[in-house]
C-alpha cells in the first residue's frame, strides 16, 4: 500500500512537467538525461504495476493510469524543451 501510494505520488509530480509527442522525445532524449531517465523509470513501474495482481481497491489501476500519463507529460516537456533555448537540460552554460 505505501509502495503504492509512492508511485502515484511520484507520477503526480511528473504529470506537472511540461509536454511533447513520442517521436520527439526519441529524438531529444539523448540531449536530455535527466527527463530520458525519469520516463525510463516510469515504463518500469507502469509494468510492475500492471503485472500485480489487481485485489488494491482500485488503487492499482489509479496508479496505472497516473503514470501513463506522467509518460505522456515528460514526452510533452521533452518535446517542448528541444524547441526553446531557455531553461533545457541541454542548453551551454553563458560565458563569463
Amino acid at each position: 500500500m505505501k509502495r503504492t501510494l509512492m508511485l502515484i505520488a511520484f507520477a503526480v509530480l511528473i504529470v506537472t512537467l511540461s509536454i511533447s509527442t513520442p517521436n520527439l522525445a526519441a529524438q531529444a532524449a539523448e540531449a536530455q538525461p535527466h527527463m530520458q531517465a525519469a520516463l525510463e523509470r516510469l515504463r518500469e513501474a507502469q509494468r510492475e504495476l500492471e503485472a500485480a495482481s489487481h485485489d488494491k481497491g482500485g488503487h492499482r489501476s489509479r496508479a496505472v493510469s497516473l503514470v501513463k500519463q506522467a509518460i505522456v507529460q515528460v514526452n510533452q516537456g521533452i518535446s517542448y524543451d528541444s524547441t526553446h533555448k531557455e531553461g533545457n537540460e541541454r542548453a551551454k552554460p553563458k560565458a563569463k
